[in-house]
């Protein structure tokens, strides 16, 4: 899944490409992945792209009126820019990976995609970011969050660390892949109970949250759509990593699964020494 470096390098990128140019056409080939009806997708052909920013994990490509295009990739979704289409024949609906085809005036543009057959990408047309309802129930940047708000956010939500981290209503961008790499570099189990965290543990998570995700930015801010996947393959310590050693201390990197996920993580850096139970609801070994 796109977290807030991808999103935020996309951003970046069409900021680079995009900005100035012309829609010569937004082409809906998932029905289902457009959430909204109104203002209609014909409404942005001619308008300038403006801008592109990021609200968490969401992208925002802003056209001329104040128009925007919001897009949350969901766990599969990526976009594609084209320097060239080979066809002008507009998108027919089907079962193909394209949910949305942007056309810019230059013959350019890019393709929103999603792979596998559960469709969960969404995108919305919307006068006012208020209307989508992600956006809108969004916690404060967790890149930017100092820490008397990240303090205070966290404890605000009882529950497993690793699950109140990835919440987007507590805090905003961070997803299940740097999660693992911010409680990993934190050396803080996944399944730590958030009102149980002292100060000094909390500090320390605040600085693996800046730490992690700014180095991630850096890394991926500049790069082309198509590189950032691996760019962010080559940056995780745990994540996807399991029966590896772990980079810091040797250790073989453990996994617990769940029905749809799994996390990652190092027994000796995180958990001293114990194996977390890898079944749901799981609890430390005691």
């Amino acid at each position: 899944m796109p977290e807030l470096p991808e999103v935020e390098a996309l951003a970046g990128y069409l900021r680079q490409r995009a900005v100035g140019r012309r829609v010569d056409r937004l082409e809906v080939a998932a029905i289902s992945a457009l959430k909204t009806y109104d203002p209609a997708p014909t409404e942005v052909a001619g308008r300038a792209v403006v801008d592109a920013r990021r609200h968490g994990k969401f992208l925002d490509v802003v056209v001329e009126g104040d128009l925007h295009l919001v897009v949350h990739l969901a766990r599969a979704g990526w976009l594609h820019y084209r320097e060239a289409f080979s066809s002008g024949t507009p998108l027919r609906p089907g079962k193909g990976p394209i949910a949305l085809r942007v056309r810019l005036d230059d013959g350019s543009g890019f393709d929103l995609t999603e792979a596998g057959t559960q469709k969960k990408l969404a995108a919305y047309l919307v006068t006012d970011l208020a209307a989508v309802p992600g956006v809108a129930k969004l916690g404060p940047d967790a890149l930017t969050a100092d820490l008397p708000t990240f303090a205070e956010r966290l404890r605000s939500r009882r529950g497993q660390v690793k699950g109140v981290l990835t919440d987007q209503s507590v805090l905003s961008g961070v997803g299940n892949a740097y999660s693992d790499e911010i409680l990993h570099a934190a050396k803080l189990s996944p399944f730590a109970i958030t009102d149980r965290l002292t100060d000094e543990q909390l500090a320390t998570l605040h600085a693996a949250v800046r730490q992690i995700l700014g180095d991630a930015v850096e890394r991926s801010v500049g790069q082309r759509a198509a590189e950032l996947k691996g760019e962010k393959r080559s940056g995780l310590k745990v994540h996807a990593r399991t029966g590896l050693p772990c980079p810091v201390c040797g250790d073989t990197v453990r996994e617990v699964s769940f029905a749809d996920s799994s996390l990652q993580y190092c027994p000796t850096c995180q958990t001293g020494g114990k194996p977390l139970a890898d079944r749901r609801l799981s609890k430390l070994v005691r």
